[in-house]
């Protein structure tokens, strides 16, 4: 770990005393588990996004687990989405038995491309249960075309949405646009609850199912059967479900980040554009596109290789030892051993995605860095490429860098 008292961590979640003062509360009332606070948390964000129905999980990976058992995907069958992403987007679809189809991304965006989307399945539509595209970095996916191509061969598509809250496309939120969408309250998320998640459908079958399964398959949770006067302690077992409920403390942490939730997306916003602005010039290096609406969970930097006589893994080792935490999102899964060695695949089998990944490094991006934090970040960032650049072969360098 870099000892520099003036490191610059990564990521780090916004607290303050408002979420201590929620907590507390929670704790006084003695009901720590699910309860009134997650049943408002449920309330308040489906409110947010103009939505019937949300359903609170103790993770992101839950919600896409429960997504697509309730939309039937089966042991067997295939589940379209993309290798660049953490591993849950997958590994949920085994969870079923079933197993991922992964496709290739765009190079801009790096969400799925659903032009490779339709090619396969113009080649391979038999046994396809369902499409999870994810929106990357809290870059808002193709849904567009996404649906139209899951109406014209009857699929349901669940958004992994888990970078993008709050963030909207053709004016509607992502997670908002698909069959159902699974946010992520994971530390380092846009609002965080510790860990936990939640499930939003228009679908009240859906809704109805995932409620069901996300606590033992029980027809009565325990607040309703504990908390009222004259309320029956009997309950029923009626499906074989899964211990994935989102506690009273987690929840009422998350109620106070959803008041946060524009502000914090704001800040987010107000350091993305000074990253632009500052490295736009500086042609050793690729920058992420700027919609006018974007989450900005991460900040996706792309060094241009032959430009520079450093890797991108020197690149991060040089910020390291400058105290600036960086990450790389993602490695693609289908160079995991899991994923390459069960399906056959090889790095070069998506190279879009092997091309991202090779070259790109994740900023600091979050509403506690300052302003001087954000100063020193790009300063370094220009020097070190100012130092790595290939001089004498690209006599067009810009002399900002």
């Amino acid at each position: 770990m870099n000892q520099n008292t003036d490191f610059i961590p990564f990521s780090r979640p916004c607290l303050n005393e408002d979420e201590e003062k929620a907590v507390c509360e929670v704790l006084k009332s003695g009901w720590l588990t699910t309860g009134d606070q997650t049943l408002s948390f449920e309330r308040e964000f489906a409110q947010f996004l103009d939505i019937p129905y949300a359903l609170a999980l103790n993770s992101g990976t839950a919600g896409l687990h429960l997504c697509l058992e309730a939309t039937g995907v089966k042991p067997g069958s295939f589940v379209i989405t993309t290798p660049y992403t953490f591993t849950a987007s997958a590994e949920i679809i085994r969870y079923l038995g079933a197993e991922p189809l992964f496709i290739d991304i765009d190079e801009e965006t790096y969400n799925i491309n659903p032009t490779l989307i339709a090619e396969m399945l113009k080649k391979k539509s038999h046994n396809v249960s369902a499409i999870l595209p994810v929106h990357i970095a809290g870059y808002p996916c193709d849904m567009e075309s996404i649906r139209r191509i899951s109406e014209t061969y009857a699929l349901p598509v669940i958004e992994d949405a888990a970078h993008a809250f709050p963030v909207t496309y053709n004016n509607r939120f992502c997670g908002t646009i698909g069959n159902a969408g699974v946010f992520s309250f994971y530390a380092n998320k846009t609002i965080t609850t510790g860990e936990g998640g939640m499930v939003v459908t228009r679908d009240k079958h859906l809704a109805e199912r995932i409620k069901t399964m996300r606590l033992h398959g029980i027809d009565r949770e325990a607040w309703n059967r504990y908390t009222h006067p004259g309320a029956s302690w009997f309950y029923d077992v009626v499906e074989a479900g899964y211990k994935y409920n989102l506690t009273n403390l987690a929840a009422s942490i998350g109620r106070v980040q959803l008041k946060k939730a524009i502000r914090f997306k704001e800040r987010r916003r107000e350091i993305a554009a000074a990253y632009i602005s500052a490295l736009q010039n500086s042609d050793y290096l690729r920058l992420p596109l700027h919609l006018e609406d974007h989450a900005w969970h991460l900040f996706l930097l792309r060094i241009v290789p032959e430009k520079l006589e450093i890797t991108r893994d020197d690149y991060i080792i040089e910020l390291n030892k400058a105290g600036i935490g960086t990450s790389v999102h993602f490695i693609p899964l289908h160079i995991m051993s899991y994923y390459r060695k069960r399906y056959g695949l090889k790095a070069d089998d998506f190279p879009i995605a092997l091309k991202n990944y090779s070259s790109s490094i994740s900023l600091p991006i979050y509403p506690d860095l300052t302003d001087e934090q954000v100063e020193r970040i790009i300063i370094t960032i220009k020097e070190i490429g100012s130092r790595a650049y290939k001089k004498g072969i690209f006599p067009g360098r810009n002399s900002s860098a």
